[in-house]
């Protein structure tokens, strides 16, 4: 049985219908730099309700960075980056955290000396509702329990003393505490047992299906594969290509020149 066989079980979950609207989180022409070094080049994505969208490309093409200028950690950006309807370009990250943009980096950055608990509660917010007053699912530490239940035999644990899969699983149960439109995942697939790799693709579509919009930095092809409706390729910080998912997974020359499979 190959990767894609065995997420495929999942891909059956139901999905939030589709209705035309303006898109949750849309960036144009963002560039980026670390220093004097230019790393994202005019980049344009967007993702809507109930969408997950992959961004992938080998290491070094921008993806985190991509990710990280929509939340506001790299200071030097410049390019249009609006979240539901609101320009959060020139806003902090906690400003935009505030508005229910969630972001898992890849390393975690969960508290280790501190609990499951105490760290779920460090990204509490209040309930949301979507724009037509319909209401946003609410997180709360027995529905994340439910929804990771490693996490929920562990509460009293400390961070620093979980598996990394555990940390991971932390991690976004932390960001969902905050109540988010929008998830940003970097990585979710890497340095991970299989099992907490086929857990986390059960969530993201556990997600999408409550209507909540992921944006998916990932190398993994056949976890991009089950998980996502659209891709967008990047190549030294420009975006190479955009399309279908399945399109993506059908292109071999597209596959081969820019992602290596």
């Amino acid at each position: 049985m190959n990767e894609v066989d065995s997420y495929q079980r999942l891909s059956d979950m139901p999905e939030v219908p589709k209705t035309p609207s303006a898109p949750l989180l849309q960036i144009e022409g963002l560039n980026a730099w670390y220093g004097a070094a230019h790393i994202l080049h005019g980049v344009s994505l967007h993702v809507g309700r109930g969408e997950v969208v992959a961004l992938m490309g080998r290491n070094g093409a921008g993806k985190s960075t991509t990710l990280k200028s929509m939340v506001g950690l790299v200071e030097r950006r410049q390019g249009k980056i609006l979240f539901m309807g609101t320009n959060i370009g020139r806003k902090a990250s906690h400003q935009i955290a505030r508005l229910g943009l969630g972001y898992v980096p890849e390393d975690r950055r969960i508290f280790t000396e501190l609990t499951v608990l105490e760290n779920l509660e460090v990204g509490r917010q209040a309930a949301r509702s979507w724009p037509d007053g319909s209401t946003l699912p609410h997180w709360t530490p027995e529905k994340l329990f439910s929804l990771f239940p490693n996490l929920g035999e562990m509460p009293q644990r400390p961070g620093g003393q979980m598996s990394g899969g555990e940390q991971q699983m932390l991690s976004v149960a932390r960001t969902l505490m905050g109540q988010p439109y929008v998830v940003l995942l970097d990585e979710p697939s890497e340095g991970v047992a299989p099992l907490i790799v086929e857990q986390m693709a059960k969530t993201i579509l556990q997600l999408k299906a409550q209507g909540i919009a992921i944006v998916l930095s990932e190398q993994n092809l056949p976890f991009a594969q089950v998980v996502a409706d659209r891709a967008y390729v990047l190549e030294k910080g420009q975006i190479v290509h955009s399309g279908p998912m399945a399109e993506l997974a059908g292109n071999a020359q597209v596959r081969q020149q820019y992602l290596g499979v």
